[in-house]
């Protein structure tokens, strides 16, 4: 006597293409820069009118060379206050950071959160040939993630 199976015949799974979600494909490419020669006044300007926490700093050449944010310009704030010295003489290029840590927009969105938490960066630029070509932030993942719901998460 042969042992019989009870399963009935199965369909060949289809094989779901999934190619990487890469941080290119969610990055912000329409940014808010900065200039050099700004001044801390006119950067808290844009930041507040544009609702944004920080941006890059490049120069002519679209080159990054550094980042800016609202904690650069509080700061700046509070050292003025402190040393009773105005604002006025102040550019981003005294205050911003420019030891700046960018990601490859070829990089997987999930490798790219795993920056994030190891960072506690906000934001990472991404560069393309020297140039900014965009920027990949907290929220951007946010986003990856809220549409890849309920798809493999590869």
């Amino acid at each position: 006597m042969g042992i019989k199976s009870f399963q009935g015949s199965r369909r060949m799974q289809q094989e779901v293409e999934t190619s990487p979600i890469k941080v290119k494909d969610y990055m912000t490419t329409n940014l808010i820069t900065f200039k050099p020669d700004q001044s801390i006044e006119n950067v808290i300007e844009k930041l507040i009118k544009h609702r944004i926490s920080g941006g890059p700093v490049v120069n002519d050449n679209q080159e990054l060379i550094g980042i800016i944010s609202e904690g650069d310009c509080i700061k700046q704030i509070s050292e003025s206050r402190y040393y009773n010295m105005p604002m006025d003489h102040r550019t981003i290029e005294q205050c911003m950071v420019k030891n700046v840590d960018t990601i490859d927009g070829n990089m997987n969105i999930f490798d790219a959160a795993n920056k994030f938490l190891d960072s506690k960066r906000r934001r990472f630029p991404i560069l393309e040939d020297g140039k900014l070509v965009g920027q990949i932030s907290q929220k951007d993942i946010l986003k990856a993630a809220l549409k890849l719901k309920g798809h493999t998460w590869k």
